[in-house]
Formats: C-alpha cells, structure tokens, sequence
C-alpha cells in the first residue's frame, strides 16, 4: 500500500473501505487504539496477520511474544524503530 495514502487515512474517522484487516489493524494503533488494532490482527490468520500481531506485541513492549508472531509470519525480528517498522508493513500489504 501507498505510506502516503494510508497516513492521509488517518484524518478519517473510521478505516476506508476495503482495508484488509491487518491494514485496519495498523490504521488502529496509528490512531492509537491498540486493543481495537490487536483485536483485528488476532483474526486473521494469514502471514501479514501475524506480521502485525508481531509489531502490536512489539509496540506493547512483550518482545517474547512478538518474537513467536514475527516466527508465524515468517519475519525476522526487525532492528528498526516501531515507526520504520509501521511504515515496511504498510509497503508490504495490499
């Protein structure tokens, strides 16, 4: 997805339309509503699912359990910022 046009998103009140679920999980925590964000990465089950699970858990500060969500992704742990890291997912997602 375009970094530009998910972080325009976010002046809106609710994701747009035909947001996959990890992006509307993203676009939660961007908006800071974590357990909303969580909530939405916990229902999806596909690798991009679990690659945000990951970062929640990392933006949470339990590395262990991220480090088991970045493994069901197929992801490395990453050694860039939380931001940095926001903005590769949202590159990598349709």
């Amino acid at each position: 997805m375009d970094l530009k046009a998910f972080n325009s998103s976010l002046d809106m009140s609710s994701p747009p339309a035909g947001y996959s679920l990890p992006l509307q999980a993203l676009w939660y925590q961007a908006k800071g509503d974590w357990d909303k964000a969580h909530q939405l990465a916990q229902a999806d089950d596909s690798k991009a699912g679990a690659w945000v699970h990951a970062h929640l858990h990392r933006v949470e500060g339990d590395a262990s359990n991220a480090a088991y969500w970045y493994r069901r992704a197929g992801q490395d742990v990453p050694a860039t910022s939380l931001s940095g890291e926001l903005q590769s997912i949202v590159e990598a997602l349709d």
